[in-house]
């Protein structure tokens, strides 16, 4: 009994052990069925594209980057193709052992060097890095001959960016840089990143920044078979690069050429626009500095040279360079006093040569100026009468006034980096002080707000806008560099359309009387000498303004400072008056009365734009020293004049 008892509990776990030996294979099958369902099924078009780049590779094509040309069509910025020596990092066995040898078949510098390395701590180790650019077809068939000796290392064709004017308009135009590490992830987190597989440089200044979108084009590719061992094998499909589109400016570059001479080597600014539209003409900013030197990485010695020079070369001065814009802020005045009913144009103040206020005395002319109205007040710019008037209005009806001229404010131009300056109110102090007692605005500091010296800090930019809005009756436009774009591919050009022109709402009559004392400024004031001969009509104001304070009791003497620290001369007008077609603002450095170093260029620049002359080489030279009134010799038509490069 017990031994039958025995063989059916045996039988039993027999049963059961098959049982769960059969669950456990069913189970095993199940699962295989379902990851054969996911693999094939679920799963298919992800693995099949896997597998797909398993033997193919996408290769991006670089587009050409798009032309820059001025408003007559000469080229600014353009490409041409070079050889490139190329390393990289990854798979070079031993680096500087690789450079050693590569320098003994083509010519490799220290700063190729220098170079090389800085891109190595900006890059990844598996891209390829340029050693040299610009090889000779020699160079490139000498390493062809050796090739098999390094590894990692190969010969590019690729496109560098040319800027045939060299240091013409630098500052407006830009240059194109390699992209660095925090340039990358802006672009990677950016809609357009997959636009940017395999681009290599992008704009990094001026126009070339600022319109990179349209300059850059659209990457396209290709789809290449390849081997176990990654290497192309064949072309399965491709999808051409889209090229940049042309960006055509409102820039006259034969004008721009001109007024970088007549600054010589002084330091300045110079903006001239249309003032029917906007359009900037010339946008100077001296010292200039050459954008080529960029391209593919400037060298140690000349960055040291244009980042430590005390002329700061790569400062754009006409957007970023901040100064006080002296008398030529009094016209502005002038329209404010008539505008508000601060003034009757015709009521007379005593310009005894100071003007006493709060316990100071405030300097004017040398023995006074007399009685003096509106009109003589602008036209021998005294500078009492305008101290009072500032007092009159005070700090913050001033500031409501010139706020919409665009003074201290961003004026919107399609360039990048402009800064706002500087356009003091009683809000503007109790925010850009921290102590207590520097907050409270004095009414001491007021009076020279009247004749742009004080906490008034402008660029070129926001003056030449404000001139030009003057000259239009009161019509403010948006300054614009650009004018159109070509299209690479069909040739067609699209205007850019600009926002309408906004009306400050001046009285006509109020207009006038400004601009008919500015246009006897330049016919028997402090222009006079500058604007003889004239054939056409034109409206300006002189100013200096002063780069460091003085003392109350001080006497200005420019030969007791220095250089850096003598008054700044500057210059604003337009022309011709009856319709406006040019209007301009000029500072040059520490160079004294903005009738002697100022004017001077702008009468040339009017000569250009309105009557077709071109200073003769003996004029240009005297303009170029500060040492030119009206123009001498016989002047150049300028279509004759060649627009040489360097």
């Amino acid at each position: 009994m017990t031994e039958l008892h025995n063989v059916e509990a045996d039988a039993s776990r027999f049963r059961l052990r098959v049982f769960v030996v059969g669950a456990v294979v069913l189970l095993a099958f199940l699962l295989i069925v379902w990851r054969l369902v996911v693999l094939q099924v679920m799963r298919h078009e992800d693995l099949a594209d896997q597998a797909e780049s398993n033997r193919t590779a996408v290769v991006p094509i670089v587009p050409n980057r798009g032309l820059i040309l001025d408003r007559n069509g000469v080229v600014l910025a353009t490409n041409y193709s070079a050889y490139t020596l190329e390393i990289t990092p990854s798979r070079a066995i031993d680096l500087e052992a690789t450079v050693d040898e590569l320098a003994k078949i083509v010519d490799i510098q220290q700063r190729d060097r220098r170079r090389f390395k800085r891109l190595m701590d900006e890059s990844r180790s598996f891209e390829s890095l340029p050693i040299r650019t610009r090889l000779t077809d020699q160079e490139v068939a000498r390493f062809a001959a050796q090739r098999y000796r390094f590894p990692g290392v190969e010969i590019k064709a690729r496109l560098f960016r040319n800027y045939p004017m060299g240091e013409v308009a630098s500052h407006a135009i830009g240059y194109i840089g390699r992209i660095n590490q925090r340039e990358k992830e802006r672009i990677e987190d950016s809609d357009d990143a997959a636009n940017y597989r395999g681009t290599d440089y992008i704009g990094k200044l001026g126009v070339e920044q600022s319109f990179e979108s349209t300059l850059h084009g659209h990457t396209g590719f290709e789809r290449l078979e390849t081997s176990a061992g990654g290497h192309a094998v064949r072309r399965l499909n491709s999808h051409p690069a889209t090229p940049g589109g042309t960006v055509m400016l409102s820039l006259d570059i034969k004008l721009q050429k001109l007024v970088e001479e007549m600054f010589g080597d002084r330091r300045g600014a110079l903006v001239a626009l249309d003032p029917r539209n906007g359009e900037v003409l010339a946008l100077v900013s001296k010292p200039t500095f050459d954008p080529n030197l960029f391209v593919d990485g400037i060298d140690q010695e000349n960055w040291q040279a244009l980042n430590e020079s005390i002329n700061k070369p790569l400062l754009n001065r006409a957007l970023r360079g901040t100064y006080p814009p002296g008398s030529t802020y009094k016209p502005f005045m002038a329209l404010a006093a008539l505008e508000l009913g601060k003034r009757n144009p015709t009521a007379v103040f005593n310009d005894p040569g100071f003007f006493n206020y709060g316990g100071r005395t405030f300097r004017s002319h040398e023995g006074g100026l007399g009685g003096v109205d509106m009109h003589r007040a602008i036209q021998y710019s005294s500078n009492t009468y305008f101290y009072s008037l500032a007092v009159e209005m005070g700090v913050d009806a001033i500031h409501d006034f010139m706020k919409p001229l665009g003074f201290g404010q961003i004026t919107g131009i399609d360039l990048g980096g402009e800064l706002r300056g500087v356009l003091p109110s009683t809000e503007w102090k109790r925010n850009a002080y921290k102590r207590p007692e520097a907050k409270r605005w004095y009414s001491g500091e007021t009076v020279s707000l009247g004749i742009g010296q004080g906490y008034n800090n402008f660029t070129m930019l926001q003056l030449a806008v404000a001139e030009a809005t003057l000259a239009n009756g009161g019509t403010r436009h948006r300054p614009h560099l650009i004018k159109a774009v070509k299209d690479s591919v069909t040739g067609e050009v699209t205007e850019v359309q600009q926002p309408p022109g906004e009306n400050l709402g001046f009285k006509p009559k109020n207009v006038a009387i400004v601009n008919n004392a500015l246009m006897a400024v330049n016919q028997a004031g402090t222009g006079r000498r500058v604007f003889a001969g004239a054939p056409y009509t034109s409206a300006g104001k002189t100013g200096t303004a002063q780069a460091v304070s003085l003392g109350q009791n001080v006497k200005y003497n420019a030969q007791l400072l220095a250089e850096h620290q003598r008054d700044h001369s500057l210059f604003a007008a337009f022309a011709p008056v009856e319709e406006p077609r040019v209007a301009v603002a000029v500072i040059v450095e520490n160079a004294g009365f903005g009738a002697a170093a100022a004017a001077p260029i702008v009468r040339r620049v009017f000569d250009y734009w309105l009557l077709g002359q071109y200073p003769s080489a003996e004029d240009l030279a005297a303009v170029a020293k500060g040492q030119a009134g009206a123009p001498m010799g016989t002047p150049r038509r300028a279509e004759d004049v060649p627009l040489t490069t360097p």
